[in-house]
């Protein structure tokens, strides 16, 4: 096949959320990934799995010679690698293996177990599949999981010299800026929620996330709104102490679906409708989506609500809802993170559902034909 359609065909099938399991990523991304990268992954002494280390496993053990392991692979769920670095370094302490991989399929992240610092601070580089270009994520994975490379030493070498490259630190430091305005425009609800605690902080009143997300678009950067559009009804004005406005309309919005209108008091109950109605169409919509990449942080839907706010049981209580038996959805995010959750939603719903879909309010909106 060749390992840029390999990747290509990954990415696709991660956006339709097709890898529901960790079994599902070990076959459909892991071992096709090896295999064009040259190892030979029918030879069990060269590609171990299940490695075992004193009653413990790791998912793959990549040997050069046969048997002894010079990287271990730690495969989770997609989405779900938060947290596995320190049993993956584990188990390369006990080996003495020289480079560590944590994978969901979706992000791959390369360590060198001997570096200093944190656990986050000995990661070489940081793929994402979706993120990156096709070409990009082949020259990073030949560069440091190639079988030729692995063999020479190459590999190691290169993840060294990356990692102690004052090179990094220059990239580092001419990204910070764009980092930083896309967590503005991006809106991580974290983010919005740090805001609207300060803010309750020093005045006693706690905005909702709408109004902290419409300052940071119009106060902190200029960015057009996107998605589901708005009818303003009853505009309110909430006065700082400094004199500033902050105008919070009361909204109506409607969508369709299937050719049939449906309508909602607000974006949440939108989402909620539309999961709902995927749900109901395609028996399998919620795992497919369970499964895909969500919030640096959180899930978006989970089958426990505890899991959408982790360490925020508050949240999880007051800011949930049971789509469909078992199956809890996020509600604590502004408009726009709602906007993207849909479109998450829709792509992997797939085009023939997704045509049938349009949000709009008094003929204007998106259509997702």
């Amino acid at each position: 096949m060749g390992i840029d359609k390999n990747l290509e065909r990954i990415r696709e099938e991660l956006r339709q959320g097709k890898f529901t399991s960790e079994a599902s990523v070990s076959l459909g991304i892991i071992i096709p990934t090896l295999r064009e990268l040259g190892w030979p992954v029918f030879d069990t002494s060269i590609v171990i799995p299940e490695f075992s280390i004193e009653g413990r496993r790791v998912d793959y053990a990549l040997c050069h010679p046969a048997n002894r392991p010079s990287v271990f692979i730690e495969v989770k769920r997609v989405g779900l690698s938060e947290g596995a670095d320190r049993q993956l370094f584990e188990y390369a302490f006990h080996q003495g293996v020289p480079m560590a991989i944590l994978t969901d399929g979706q992000e791959w992240r390369f360590y060198l177990p001997s570096g200093q610092g944190r656990y986050e601070d000995r990661i070489v580089y940081k793929l994402d599949l979706i993120e990156r270009s096709t070409d990009e994520a082949e020259k990073t994975l030949k560069r440091y999981l190639s079988y030729d490379n692995v063999c020479s030493g190459d590999a190691l070498e290169a993840a060294s010299s990356d990692y102690q490259n004052v090179a990094r630190h220059r990239v580092i430091e001419n990204f910070l800026p764009k980092a930083w305005t896309a967590l503005i425009r991006e809106q991580d609800s974290l983010l919005l929620e740090m805001l609207s605690e300060k803010v309750a902080d020093l005045c006693g009143y706690k905005p909702d996330l709408d109004i902290c997300s419409q300052f940071l678009e119009q106060h902190i950067v200029e960015t057009p709104r996107i998605g589901i559009t708005t009818q303003i009804n009853q505009p309110t004005n909430y006065h700082s102490s400094g004199g500033t406005i902050l105008t919070r309309t009361v909204d109506n919005f409607s969508f369709s679906f299937k050719g049939k209108d449906f309508s909602a008091g607000s974006a949440r109950q939108v989402m909620t409708k539309i999961f709902q109605l995927l749900a109901k169409e395609d028996s399998g919509f919620l795992e497919r989506f369970a499964s895909r990449k969500h919030g640096k942080k959180r899930r978006y839907l989970a089958k426990n609500k505890l899991d959408l706010y982790p360490g925020r049981p508050d949240l999880a209580e007051h800011h949930s809802v049971e789509v469909a038996p078992g199956w809890w959805l996020t509600t604590n995010y502004s408009r726009q993170s709602i906007q993207k959750i849909i479109d998450l939603a829709l792509e992997v719903a797939g085009p023939r559902l997704k045509s049938t879909v349009q949000v709009n309010v008094i003929g204007s909106g998106k259509n997702y034909g």
